[in-house]
């Protein structure tokens, strides 16, 4: 898939587009693209997802990301993508008119636009699917789609994020939730009790799940380890027991032995085991530790 963050930078072709901040790329999501690689084979031109980073509302109300850019654009390359036009989401992005906003379209030549059915664009809001036909012969609005009366969108999947349920949230996303970060130095506490974790620094504004987890963890592919597997159960929170002073990601994976220091973990969230507990000592601790162990084994059979 090609990137861009600007559709200058494109050839001067005609295209099928999908905008939209697409953060998680959820299942509504899915069903804009599988309409995009639709209409784009019918008219035999590139598919082109227009999106935004960082999402719209990470910017305009301070919500935390489901998506960083990188995992985005693979997810996108994944559901059949040709193009995406990565746009930087400023403040001086926001304030622009829609006029701005239908300028930047008309460079795409645009023959169909593929946007859900509440979007809107331009300062204070202002541009909607009205706005899209000038740009555009056709318009293709979605409705929002749902599932087990759950609404389908970012701002629901962040609230199961909150709420630990990796589960509602693999539903909605329709793959398990992931966050990608690079092991760093810890305290090395859980080698002293028998279970040494890898502690992931996700960027800044990356949603996670809070309490413990039986996950997966996927290799760097930059040291040529992008086809390794490996179960495991990850703690995400203060650590209450030690006196914790800030979040931590930890991740201890089964049967592993080596150094990851410096290397970057994908680790996807199956299953909650519990929220994160405050116990008597370390000993207490230690052998709770032993059964979310057992528990995650159990639920992670036959995926390694």
């Amino acid at each position: 898939m090609k990137t861009f963050v600007s559709p200058e930078q494109r050839p001067d072709t005609e295209t099928v587009v999908a905008i939209g901040s697409f953060d998680g790329v959820h299942l509504g999501h899915q069903a804009l693209l599988a309409q995009l690689r639709a209409r784009a084979r019918e008219f035999r031109v590139p598919s082109v997802v227009y999106t935004f980073d960082p999402p719209t509302r990470v910017l305009t109300q301070g919500v935390e990301f489901l998506s960083t850019l990188p995992e985005k654009l693979e997810l996108l390359a994944r559901y059949g993508v040709d193009e995406t036009v990565a746009v930087p989401f400023t403040t001086e992005f926001a304030s622009r008119p829609k006029e701005a906003f239908l300028d930047d379209l008309r460079v795409l030549r645009p023959r169909v636009v593929v946007v859900g059915e509440d979007f809107h664009f331009g300062r204070g809001r202002a541009g909607g699917l009205e706005d899209l036909r000038e740009v555009a012969p056709r318009v293709i609005a979605l409705p929002m789609h749902q599932l087990g009366g759950d609404d389908i969108k970012s701002t629901r999947i962040r609230e199961l994020l909150r709420a630990g349920d990796v589960e509602g949230t693999a539903r909605l996303l329709g793959r398990h939730y992931g966050a990608q970060g690079v092991v760093v130095q810890g305290d090395r506490l859980g080698r002293t009790i028998g279970y040494p974790t890898a502690n992931i620094r996700v960027p800044l504004g990356k949603a996670l799940p809070l309490g413990v987890f039986a996950v997966m963890a996927l290799g760097d592919p930059n040291q040529g380890e992008g086809d390794r597997r490996w179960p495991g159960m990850a703690n995400v929170g203060w650590r209450p027991t030690v006196e914790g002073r800030e979040l931590r990601f930890e991740v201890h994976l089964f049967d592993f032995a080596g150094d990851l220091y410096g290397q970057e973990l994908q680790i996807k969230f199956f299953n909650r085991l519990r929220g994160e507990q405050k116990f008597g000592g370390l000993e207490e601790l230690k052998a709770q530790l032993a059964r979310d162990a057992e528990q995650a084994r159990g639920l992670l059979a036959g995926l390694g």
